[in-house]
């Protein structure tokens, strides 16, 4: 079944290897959660790389934790030197990053979609998704309607 909104956060087991440390849900319990995909051959992926790196600055600081998800589109992107080199570099990421070569988070998140941004509230509940290029302003509301007490959110 399809990640419905309200929802709770998949497992994030399984990646073929972490860089930046492994993320651990239960170690964020009671924090806001924004989960990234990307793949290293998206060039939107690329170009949106700075809003991710703005969010990260400016809602880390208020308990927000942000985790990458590597979700390789063809073979020639199952390379895991190469994914690590795109997202220490261009990418520019400095958050936990999963390389799902096996597409195990892919498959209990059934994202088909680089990029897709997932937001979870401080319960974990997801709160928005959204995929593709524009409409950034939404995500970055999203982000700052899960810092708002629990009492304004529903």
């Amino acid at each position: 079944m399809a990640l419905r909104m309200n929802g709770h956060i998949p497992s994030l087991a399984g990646a073929t290897r972490w860089i930046n440390g492994e993320f651990s849900i239960e170690e964020h319990a009671g924090k806001p959660i924004v989960v990234h995909f990307w793949s290293m051959s998206c060039y939107v992926c690329h170009d949106v790389a700075k809003h991710i790196a703005a969010w990260r600055e400016r809602f880390s600081q208020c308990g927000v934790a942000f985790v990458a998800i590597h979700q390789p589109r063809s073979p020639e992107e199952l390379d895991v030197d190469k994914a690590i080199a795109d997202a220490l570099g261009p990418m520019g990421f400095v958050q936990s990053i999963a390389i799902d070569n096996d597409h195990a988070i892919v498959e209990r998140f059934e994202n088909h979609f680089v990029p897709a941004y997932y937001v979870f509230d401080q319960s974990h509940r997801l709160r928005h998704f959204q995929a593709g290029d524009k409409g950034y302003d939404r995500i970055e509301a999203a982000i700052e309607r899960v810092l708002e007490p629990e009492i304004a959110r529903t």
